[in-house]
C-alpha cells in the first residue's frame, strides 16, 4: 500500500471509531466557551464601566482582534486533526488576527502622541492580563487538546500550539470586556504574551496527547 493510500485508510478508519469528529469539535466548542465564561464570571466578571466603553473603537477592536484569533485558529485546528493535510496552506489563516493587531498598532502610533507610547503599551493590567488569560483558557485547551484525540494529526505539536492559539482567542475575548486597557499596542503585546503561554503549554502537551 503506497503511503497516501495508507493515510487516507488511517483519516477513514478515525472517522469510523469513537465520537464522530464533527460531534467532537462541537461539543468541545461549545462547552469551551462555557468554561471560560464560568471561570470569568467567577473570577473577575466585566468591567463597571462597559456601557461606555463599548462606545468607543478601540474597546471593540480588542473583540474584533480575540475573536478573529480563535476563529481562524479553531479553523486551522480543525484541518491539522486530518493527516493528509498540507500545513503551508494554513498559514494565511493564522496571519488573520496579527495583521489586525499590527493594523491597529500602527494606526494608534501615527494619531497618538509620541510621549503616550511607552504608558500605553505598559498600561494598568499586565501582570492581570499574564495571569487571567491563561487561567480562563486552560479548561479550553484541555478540550480542545481531548478533540485532536479523535482525529489523527500528523504534525501533533504544532496542533497543539494551535489548539492553545484558539483557546487563548476564547479566553482573551471573556478577558477583553474586564480590560481597561484598550489601546492596541497593550493588547499587542501583553495579550500575545498570555496567549503565547497558551500556545506553549498546547504545544508540549499535543506531543502526547494528539499524537497517533
Amino acid at each position: 500500500m503506497e503511503t497516501h493510500e495508507l493515510i487516507k485508510a488511517l483519516a477513514a478508519d478515525s472517522r469510523r471509531t469513537g465520537v464522530p469528529m464533527n460531534t467532537a469539535w462541537r461539543g468541545a466548542v461549545v462547552v469551551a466557551v462555557i468554561i471560560a465564561a464560568t471561570v470569568f464570571s467567577v473570577l473577575l466578571g466585566a468591567r463597571p464601566d462597559i456601557a461606555i466603553a463599548a462606545q468607543t473603537v478601540r474597546f471593540l477592536f480588542k473583540f474584533v482582534v480575540t475573536i478573529a484569533l480563535a476563529a481562524s485558529a479553531f479553523f486551522v485546528l480543525r484541518m491539522l486533526s486530518r493527516p493528509e493535510i498540507d500545513t503551508r496552506g494554513l498559514l494565511p489563516y493564522i496571519g488573520i488576527a496579527p495583521a489586525l493587531i499590527l493594523a491597529g498598532v500602527a494606526l494608534e502610533l501615527i494619531v497618538a502622541p509620541a510621549d503616550t507610547w511607552s504608558s500605553r503599551l505598559v498600561g494598568t493590567n499586565s501582570l492581570v492580563c499574564l495571569t487571567f488569560i491563561p487561567l480562563i483558557g486552560i479548561g479550553p485547551l484541555a478540550l480542545l487538546l481531548l478533540a485532536l484525540r479523535h482525529g489523527a494529526p500528523s504534525h501533533p505539536t504544532l496542533a497543539g500550539a494551535i489548539a492553545g492559539l484558539a483557546a487563548g482567542g476564547i479566553a482573551a475575548t471573556f478577558y477583553a470586556s474586564h480590560c481597561t486597557d484598550d489601546s492596541p499596542l497593550f493588547v499587542a503585546t501583553w495579550y500575545t504574551i498570555a496567549i503565547a503561554i497558551l500556545a506553549f503549554v498546547g504545544a508540549l502537551s499535543g506531543r502526547y496527547v494528539a499524537r497517533w
